[in-house]
């Protein structure tokens, strides 16, 4: 009987270490799924962090690099301001405006033309283009060793327009290849004698395009004076020059 009893808890206890195996490999089993997915999620997650650091790293360089441009093109303007502020300066301090070379230049009959160059504008315009700043630099190279010369500055029109209006656009753009000459060559101000024609005095006919086109010019001249004296001007008469 004792023997009996044995057999049957040796019996149970195996069927017990049985059946807990089997559990043990259903709930491996079961949850062996969950853990790999768990594991690929952190993967994932550390790997779209390390993106967005990656993202967020190029994003800083790229605000940093716009920046240092946008300061760099800021000093940029700044210089060219100051540039431009200086040409009109040179452009405007004592240059001599006046409605005629005879009527402020004594002794004129002492200077002799040396040179000359004309450029020419497109309608209502006072730009200098590239080409036209190419020859007042090919004109300004013969004043080197030129010596008592004065640069006889006048500005014209075509026939578009009221009168008064045309007055001021030849003074523009006379006065836009005063600021490019004064500027760039350091020509004294008191050299230029700037007169604004408006359509006054033509050089070809209106009624054509390439007529007004040469009528919407700069004149200069190089005028030596061959006495060898330094040009003097008398103080203009009040209300003189436009």
């Amino acid at each position: 009987m004792g023997k009996y009893r044995l057999g049957i808890a040796v019996a149970a206890l195996a069927l017990m270490g049985a059946t807990g195996c089997a559990t043990k490999n259903w709930v491996h089993t079961q949850t062996a799924p969950l853990a790999e997915q768990t594991t690929q999620l952190e993967d994932k997650t550390a790997d779209n962090n390390r993106q967005i650091k990656d993202v967020d790293s190029r994003a800083q360089a790229g605000i940093q690099q716009a920046q240092s441009a946008a300061d760099a093109a800021n000093q940029n303007a700044q210089n060219a301001t100051k540039s431009a502020g200086d040409a009109q300066t040179a452009a405007n301090d004592a240059v001599n405006r006046a409605d005629s070379l005879e009527s402020v230049v004594k002794g004129l009959d002492n200077y002799k033309q040396m040179a000359d160059v004309t450029v020419n504008f497109g309608f209502d315009k006072a730009v200098l283009t590239k080409d036209d700043q190419a020859q007042l630099d090919s004109f300004a190279s013969q004043l080197g060793n030129a010596k008592s010369f004065i640069l006889e500055v006048t500005g014209g029109t075509d026939s578009t327009g009221p009168a008064q209006y045309n007055y001021d656009l030849s003074q523009r753009r006379a006065d836009a290849v005063v600021q490019y000459l004064a500027s760039k060559y350091s020509i004294p101000a008191r050299r230029f004698y700037l007169i604004g024609i408006g359509k006054d005095e033509m050089v070809a006919p209106n009624d054509t395009a390439d007529g007004r086109h040469k009528n919407r010019r700069v004149e200069v001249q190089m005028l030596t004076n061959m006495s060898g004296q330094e040009p003097q001007a008398p103080a203009p008469a009040a209300g003189s020059g436009k």
